[in-house]
This record gives C-alpha cells, sequence and structure tokens, in this order.
C-alpha cells in the first residue's frame, strides 16, 4: 500500500436518511477487498453499522471510519473512508466528519432526488469547503428517474452538476451505466456484479447519451478556457482534455461530476470508486491547513499536508472504550509514532500515544507510525475533546474549531435508585464527551437533570445507551419550564420590623429600602455587583443601620431573591438599595437583620407591581420556499414572533422569537409540516413578562394540584 499522499483519497459517503449510504460503503468494502462478504443494512449485518441498536433500527448513528485499497490503471490508491449518519438527529457526526475530510460522496435516491438531510449535508460540506460527488442511488426503484434526481441537485441545491454517466435502463429496467466521458456501456454481472463488461452504447440509448453528453461538454468548457475553445470551434475534446476539467473545477467546488447505479443490485459501485480517484483531491492539493498561533490568535499560520512538516492533526471523535478512550484524529502534517508525545495548544496539557490504529469499522489495525494525510485512531489521550488539536510542542498551532449544532429538545431525567444516581452522572459525562451535541444540566429549581439533544430520537438513544451499555437504570419525563419574577416600577421607602421577644434576649431588626427595576447595563454603569441579576447598594447615614448589619441585610434580601416572592420563581433585574433603619443595642443581630432585610423585600416586591416572566428563545428555521408559509403560520400560533426572513438560494431562514414553553417537540412538528425538508436551531434569548391570562391559568392549575 502506497504513503504517497498523491495516491491517498479521504472521503466521506453522506446523504439523507434511506438514500443507501451504508449500502454504498458496504459494495465499496467488497470490491475493494477489504471485505469477503456483503454486509447488508436490512440484515443487520453491515460492518459500518456495528452497533446494536444501529443493526435494531437499520440505521446509521455513529460515523465508522475504515480504510480501503483500489487499484486504478495499474496504481495503488489508499481510501479512508467514513461513513456518516443521514438523520437529522445525529447531524454532529456528519459535521465532524465533514470537517476532516478532502472529498465527499453525496448519495441521493433515484426517485426521491434531494430530501431534507440531503439539503444539511450538503451545506455542512459547503461550510468546510469539501469538494464532492454526486452518485444517484436507487435507479432501480420503482419511479426512479436521472432527469427528476439530477434537476433537484440543480434546484435545490443550486449546485453546478455536471452529469458524467447516464442509466442503462431506469427503474425496473436498469442493467448498468453508460460513460459519457468515454462513450462506453458497462454492465455489472455475475452474483455481486464484480464482473465489469463494457460494450458499445446500445443504439436505444445512444440519443439521450449523446444528449447528456453535450450538456457535460458544455458544462465542463465553462470551467477551463482550452476546452470552450474547442467547444466554440464544434471540435470533440480528448478523454483526458473532459476529465482534467472535471477534476480542476471538482477541486476548486465550482462543480459536481454526476454518477448513477444501483448499490444494492451491485450496479455502479466500481465506476463510482474510479470517480473518486479521478476527480476528487489527495491531500496535496487541498489548501494547507490553516490556524493560528496559540501565543497570539491574532496571528494566522499554516502547515504543509507533508510528513516532514512539525505535527498537527485535529481530533473530531472521541470513543469510549473499556479498555480506554480511542480517539479518532486527522494527521494534516507530520508524523505520529507510538509513544509520541505532544501538546494540545488549546487547554496548554501535553498528551501521550500509547498505541496507533487503523480502523476497520470497530476493528483495529495496530501500526507503529501515522503520517500527514492519513486518518487514525490512538489511543492514551487523556484531556482532548472532540474540535482539539494535537500539535508539536515545539511549533504548535491551533487549528479552527468544530461548529457544533445547539441542542433543540430536552427531557428530565432521573435515576430510580441511590447507586444509579451515583453513577449517572459519570455515565452523562462519558455520553457528553463522545458526543459534543449533548447537554446535561441540573436544574436546582426543579430538582431534575435535563437532558438536551438533537431530536427524539437522539434523546431516546441516548436513554438506552444508558440502561443497555452503561447499566444505569432511568426514568424520562418532560421538562419543566424555569420562569422568573421582576417587577414593573420603582416604590420608594418600604419599612420592614422583624421583633421577636421570647422572654430572655429578643431578635430586633429594622431595615428600609427602595426597590426598582434594574439592568445589567445599569449594574455595570454604576460599578455594582449584578449577581444572579440582582443589585444591591447601602446609602444609610448616619449609621442609623450599624455597618456590621449591612451585610446580612443584603444577604437577606438576595436569599429571598433566589426563591421568589409572588409566584415562587427567581427574581431577577431588580435593584435594592437600603436607605434607613434602626437597630436595638441588646436585641439587634445579624440574623435579625438578615429576616428583616427578605421581609422588605417581599413587601417591596407586592408594591412594585410583580411580573412573571418566560424564557424567550431565538429560532432560527431553514425551510424551503414551498413550505415557508406553514412555518411562519405555525410559529404565529405559537406566540412567537418572526424578526427576519433571509434568502438563502433555494431556501429561506427565518429567525423568530417564541416561549421556550411552547417549543417542546416543535423539531417533529416542523419536519411532519415540511416533509422533513426544514430544519431549525434554538438558543436563549432573554425573559419577557408571561401574558397576565397565562399568568391566570398557571397559577389555578398550581392551585389545582396542591
Amino acid at each position: 500500500m502506497t504513503t504517497d499522499l498523491t495516491f491517498i483519497r479521504n472521503i466521506g459517503i453522506c446523504a439523507h436518511i434511506d438514500a443507501g449510504k451504508t449500502t454504498v460503503s458496504e459494495r465499496i468494502l467488497f470490491y475493494t477487498g477489504k471485505n469477503y462478504k456483503m454486509g447488508e443494512v436490512h440484515e443487520g449485518t453491515a460492518t459500518m453499522d456495528f452497533l446494536e441498536e444501529e443493526q435494531e433500527r437499520g440505521i446509521t448513528i455513529q460515523s465508522a471510519a475504515t480504510t480501503c485499497p483500489w487499484v486504478r490503471n495499474g496504481q495503488d490508491y489508499k481510501i479512508n473512508l467514513i461513513d456518516t449518519p443521514g438523520h437529522v438527529d445525529f447531524t454532529i457526526e456528519v459535521e465532524r466528519s465533514m470537517r476532516v475530510l478532502d472529498g465527499a460522496v453525496a448519495v441521493f435516491d433515484g426517485k426521491e432526488g434531494v430530501e431534507a438531510q440531503s439539503e444539511t449535508v450538503w451545506r455542512q460540506a459547503d461550510r468546510y469547503r469539501v469538494p464532492r460527488l454526486c452518485f444517484i442511488n436507487k435507479m432501480d426503484k420503482l419511479g426512479a428517474s436521472f432527469e427528476f434526481s439530477y434537476d433537484t441537485i440543480l434546484e435545490r441545491l443550486g449546485a453546478n452538476a455536471i452529469p458524467i454517466q447516464y442509466p442503462l435502463g431506469q427503474s425496473g429496467e436498469h442493467k448498468g451505466i453508460i460513460d459519457l466521458v468515454t462513450m462506453r456501456a458497462f454492465r455489472f454481472e455475475g452474483e455481486k456484479g464484480d464482473t465489469v463488461r463494457e460494450t458499445d452504447v446500445p443504439a436505444e440509448f445512444m440519443e439521450a447519451a449523446r444528449k447528456w453528453r453535450h450538456t457535460m461538454i458544455e458544462k465542463a468548457a465553462e470551467l477551463d478556457d482550452h476546452l470552450m475553445e474547442k467547444f466554440l470551434h464544434d471540435q470533440e475534446p480528448t478523454v483526458e482534455e473532459i476529465k482534467a476539467a472535471i477534476r480542476k473545477g471538482t477541486i476548486a467546488r465550482k462543480c459536481c461530476p454526476v454518477l448513477c447505479g444501483a448499490a444494492l443490485r451491485n450496479i455502479g459501485v466500481q465506476a463510482l470508486l474510479d470517480a473518486v480517484v479521478d476527480f476528487l483531491p489527495a491531500p496535496t492539493e487541498v489548501p494547507e491547513v490553516e490556524g493560528t498561533d496559540p501565543q497570539d490568535r491574532e496571528v494566522r499560520i499554516t502547515r504543509p499536508h507533508d510528513p516532514s512538516a512539525p505535527f498537527s492533526a485535529l481530533v473530531f471523535k472521541v470513543v469510549s472504550d473499556a479498555h480506554g478512550d480511542l480517539t479518532y484524529m486527522r494527521i494534516y502534517s507530520g508524523k505520529l509514532s507510538r509513544g509520541s508525545r505532544m501538546l494540545n495548544p488549546g487547554n496548554n496539557k501535553k498528551e501521550n500515544v500509547s498505541r496507533i490504529f487503523e480502523m476497520h469499522a470497530q476493528h483495529r489495525i495496530p501500526l507503529e507510525e501515522a503520517t500527514a494525510g492519513n486518518i487514525v485512531a490512538v489511543v492514551g489521550i487523556k484531556d482532548s475533546w472532540t474540535g482539539d488539536t494535537l500539535a508539536d510542542a515545539d511549533d504548535p498551532i491551533l487549528l479552527e474549531r468544530m461548529h457544533f449544532p445547539e441542542p433543540v429538545i430536552s427531557m428530565s431525567i432521573e435515576p430510580k435508585s441511590n447507586d444509579d444516581r451515583r453513577r449517572l452522572a459519570d455515565a452523562l459525562q462519558v455520553i457528553r464527551r463522545e458526543d459534543p451535541s449533548f447537554r446535561y444540566t441540573y436544574d436546582d429549581e426543579t430538582q431534575q437533570t435535563i437532558i438536551s439533544g438533537m431530536g427524539e430520537l437522539h434523546l431516546e438513544i441516548i436513554r438506552n445507551k444508558l440502561i443497555r451499555d452503561m447499566k444505569v437504570n432511568v426514568e424520562t419525563g418532560k421538562p419543566k419550564v424555569s420562569y422568573r419574577e421582576t417587577i414593573s416600577k420603582k416604590v420608594e421607602y418600604v419599612r420592614a420590623k422583624f421583633v421577636k421577644q421570647t422572654g430572655g434576649r429578643g431578635q430586633f431588626g429594622d431595615v428600609v429600602i427602595d426597590l426598582e427595576p434594574y439592568t445589567a447595563e445599569r449594574a455595570k454603569a454604576d460599578e455594582l455587583d449584578f449577581t444572579d441579576n440582582v443589585a444591591f447598594e447601602n446609602k444609610v447615614v448616619g449609621g442609623t443601620v450599624p455597618k456590621e448589619y449591612v451585610k446580612p441585610t443584603e444577604d437577606g434580601i438576595r436569599r429571598t431573591a433566589l426563591t421568589g416572592v409572588k409566584y415562587g420563581y427567581q427574581m431577577i433585574n431588580i435593584k435594592a438599595t437600603l436607605v434607613d433603619g434602626s437597630s436595638h443595642p441588646v436585641d439587634s443581630s445579624q440574623v435579625a437583620f438578615e429576616v428583616a432585610g427578605g421581609m422588605a423585600l417581599k413587601e417591596a416586591a407586592e408594591r412594585a407591581g410583580p411580573l412573571l416572566l418566560e424564557p424567550i428563545m431565538k429560532v432560527v428555521v431553514t425551510v424551503p420556499n414551498d413550505y415557508l408559509g406553514n412555518v411562519t403560520g405555525d410559529i404565529n400560533s405559537r406566540r412567537g414572533m418572526i424578526i427576519d426572513t433571509e434568502d438563502r438560494g433555494p431556501v429561506k431562514l427565518v429567525t423568530c422569537e417564541v416561549p421556550l414553553s411552547e417549543m417542546f417537540g416543535y423539531t417533529t412538528s416542523l419536519r411532519g409540516m415540511s416533509q422533513g425538508r426544514a430544519s431549525s436551531t434554538m438558543e436563549f434569548l432573554e425573559y419577557r413578562p408571561l401574558p397576565a391570562g397565562l399568568v391566570k391559568k398557571m397559577m389555578d392549575e398550581q392551585e389545582g394540584r396542591k
């Protein structure tokens, strides 16, 4: 196997769920000789879907990596392949794969064309500037249409798609492919399609083939001046000239070659492998990796894809294992050997590599060293997570981090026993390390552990992992919205006196406060502490409240604000000013003034127009134009407000502000109203007053539960 970077291809297979990605990957493994038997998704025997959940559900949940050989024109090539999930809930798996790939194969269903997740993964590939091929799969499916699927790539993705193949029959008549570059037909015969027979283009397909070849040459000519000159003079370009122009355009991301076939029926996969070698870039043909100087983030530096350059790599996946965490990394420059010591410039910690593996799904092949351009997994890394850089300690670089999508759905999770409670925190931390799109928090107000993820299926998989793999018994439920309290107006000179006489020494505390609405900006300008969104100021003159009782008064006010005054939720955005009071030479104490401070806040808040606040989320929906009306109407029905609508090619970006209480289950609803083609992100924006009618309804419900 060659180690020359020119003959390496780092590619990913990506698509909408059920487009056939894993079947394509399985055929690649068979035809490259990596596997001697074809695995099937529908039988639960796919090599790349090795998790129990994947085999049961027949879907890909986590990306799987492998390395396989391919011979093209007598030359050995090495293909590092990552099979990614198609379900939107596991979009992080596609995200981190795209970050480290040099090229991708986007697979489309021959009947459905571009689907929801097709658009999502296409945008991810755009974000990381990944060149790609298009493979229209399932051409044997009833109703499959190459023309329709090709048009959806043009229209929905806005891609400059160049057809380089045409199907030899469609739907139930699909028998092979026509190579439009060479104008030769190929049939894939034998029980496993491993005998490729080349023939002339059958007469009944010649007219269609010529038409599509003309389209190919016209589009290729736009990418190359020499080819354009030939095209304008009606001169026939050579096969080499066509391939060179399309390769140049693909690597520059100015075009996407389109191929076709039927992976399940073993048609077209060998030609796809040839196209990967012919048109997708080697590590040396992509721009040098960019990063910053860890000591000065303003200084940009680059690393060449060269084994002799200083070492740099990006961690893109961490998998917990009984024998030690398996850390997947893409090596961009330099060389990695067993026992190597390197630096994580992000946290300034040293890491040791005890073992290096070339991965074949869950199987490990030990290596003594790995060089630039390769994707490997290592054991021994302790303090580096997904997105971290590992580099030469003497010449460090900090590579660009990945984009992690924010969770869009949450639920509460409760351990069933004390033993489960002890193990739950460790288990959640392990899952968080493996999956950056997963979040968990403990809500002191509701006494719940809240887990958050990319969708209901995502959280269901995590729940099953806790129970099945980590042996932590848990129950899940719905989370509660954490509301807040505040006030609507300023009140002055509110007195509260705490007097308690029990025969001996009594308790006496007397304070007078002003209370007003307040903001973080004002607190900053006034140079006041705004911890928990509450400010306190002492304006007592003449010592009417002795100095030693001022801090206890503040503590009483802050403690009461945390537990709420009228509705039982934390008070925020207020300022309490201590203006007067009195003390008793014998009975006054810190405890008495702390109680008096709390009493004063309660009394003042009742007079200051108490308000109940709800969390408002900023929601950005990416929706195809056809479904815009459905989405905006639904947002309005959720008490949402449309802030902006922006055109982004064939889709619109709708920015809106919606109460969190109306957003539970939104991801599922959004998919339903857009046939799965819309996606959304959600993040906290601010707290706003809950409408009076809903306040009354909520209070009535609370009364009813008592």
